[in-house]
C-alpha cells in the first residue's frame, strides 16, 4: 500500500500536538514537532507495520524532517 503525504502526516500527528493539516515538509521531528527518541521509534514501528517493511536503522537515524521521511518512504516504495 502506498503511503500518501496525508496519511504520513496523520500518522505523525498522533505523536505530537500539531494537527495533520498544519504539518509541513520542512518541519523537524525533534525541534518543531517535539518528538522524543521514544516517540520517533514508536512512529517508525507503526510506519513499518503500515508499509509492511523493515526500515534500515542507519538510514532512518539520518531523517530530520517530515519531507526527508516522505522521500525515504517514496524510495522504499519505488524499490518494491
Amino acid at each position: 500500500m502506498k503511503m500518501t503525504d496525508k496519511k504520513l502526516k496523520e500518522l505523525i500527528a498522533q505523536y505530537c500536538n500539531v494537527k495533520a493539516e498544519d504539518i509541513t515538509d520542512g518541519m523537524r521531528f525533534r525541534e518543531d514537532l517535539e518528538f522524543s527518541s521514544l516517540d520517533f521509534m514508536a512512529f517508525l514501528g507503526e510506519l513499518e507495520d503500515e508499509l509492511d517493511m523493515e526500515a534500515d536503522e542507519e538510514e532512518v537515524l539520518k531523517i530530520r524532517t517530515v519531507g526527508e521521511a516522505a522521500s525515504y518512504i517514496a524510495n522504499i516504495e519505488a524499490a518494491v
